[in-house]
């Protein structure tokens, strides 16, 4: 069997959802300690490793140890050459090739950390990479960032911000046999599910890489009783928005769409609970065009959010490059091919400068 399935299996067999790392983060110090000339560090269940060879540049290559959480975690099987499990894409295949690859680099051309940390699937306030700048900022100090998010082994560059946000429309209890004596927040609602529906997407090209910013409904609450005009009403609605936005404009674009609906006064409200900026391709990097370069492909954007948005606000160009399909991300067919780990592991190893022998 392929060794680099075999090792991303290994992993894919250890549950780890978001706050529950622990035991694949034991995993993944011991490999790393049994490297000669890193040096590990962990704090909580991030594991941070370190060459110190005294090179002029410093790369960093993260990626989450956490998964979606799930009903039942999946039993990975390997069937013809490719590996199913959750986590098999988002990320573990990209553990995989990081894990391997910091066994097999002698003698890189540059100085290479290596990074594995908690809680990326879940609210930023829980992030490990968030815990590992407050708390220990000299480990992340790099001059370019590579994050192992599934990508098909090509370039994804930058990221688009995310915003979650509620709306909370207020109505009047009465009985459900007599409606008129009361005002129905759900019956509300349809108005303000009818304009995110019929939203249109906005595309904005950036430096070659182009991306559609998208608005979805996600969750609907309301209702006391099966007798009851309910007299509250709430619509959580995503919103993923290009890089060339921030915050406050983000947030306009979605109360400029919402304001219609929404009553002056105490009953209705609109509320930011998540928000996170994007950030742009960032490519100019040499080491990161050559990465593209590498690839054979021109890079594309990354329609999604990742901690590449963290990375830039720290002032390190990142990118996104990692094996796996990255629709299959969270689906409940997610798998990762040994080609692409392959492959992976090969554009790395000349990036770096080593060689995968």
């Amino acid at each position: 069997m392929n060794g680099l399935l075999a090792l991303a299996a290994e992993l894919v067999a250890v549950p780890s959802p978001s706050g529950a790392e622990g035991e694949l983060a034991d995993i993944v110090e011991a490999s790393l300690r049994a490297v000669p000339g890193l040096v590990v560090d962990r704090l909580g269940d991030n594991v941070v490793a370190r060459t110190r060879r005294g090179r002029a540049r410093r790369v960093m290559l993260a990626g989450h140890l956490d998964t979606v959480a799930v009903g039942a975690e999946d039993t990975p099987r390997i069937e013809h050459g490719v590996l199913f499990g959750l986590g098999a894409a988002d990320m573990k295949g990209g553990l995989a090739v990081m894990l391997e690859l910091a066994r097999r680099l002698a003698d890189p051309a540059v100085d290479v950390t290596w990074c594995f940390y908690t809680c990326e699937e879940v609210s930023r306030d829980r992030s490990g990479l968030g815990q590992l700048w407050r708390e220990r900022p000299e480990l992340m100090a790099a001059d370019v960032a590579i994050l192992g998010e599934p990508t098909d082994c090509r370039v994804e560059a930058g990221c688009q911000g995310t915003l979650r946000a509620v709306v909370e429309l207020a109505g009047r209890r009465a009985h459900t046999a007599r409606p008129f004596t009361g005002r129905n927040a759900i019956h509300r609602l349809a108005p303000v599910l009818g304009a995110v529906a019929g939203w249109e997407p906005r595309t904005v090209d950036i430096d070659g890489c182009t991306y559609t910013e998208q608005l979805q409904a996600v969750a609907v609450s309301g209702g006391l009783a099966g007798n009851v005009v309910p007299d509250r009403a709430a619509l959580t609605v995503n919103y993923r928005y290009a890089p060339d936005r921030e915050g406050d404009g983000a947030r306009g674009v979605l109360e400029g769409l919402l304001a219609p609906w929404l009553e002056p006064g105490p009953g209705d409200s609109l509320t930011v609970v998540d928000q996170a900026d994007g950030a742009p391709p960032a490519l100019g990097d040499p080491l990161l065009a050559e990465l593209v370069a590498r690839t054979g492909h021109p890079p594309r954007a990354k329609v999604g959010w990742t901690d590449v948005a963290t990375f830039w606000a720290h002032g390190i160009p990142a990118t996104n490059f990692g094996p796996g399909d990255p629709l299959l991300a969270h689906h409940p067919d997610e798998a990762v091919e040994a080609g692409a780990l392959d492959q992976a592991m090969a554009i790395l190893a000349g990036l770096l400068g080593a060689g995968a022998g």
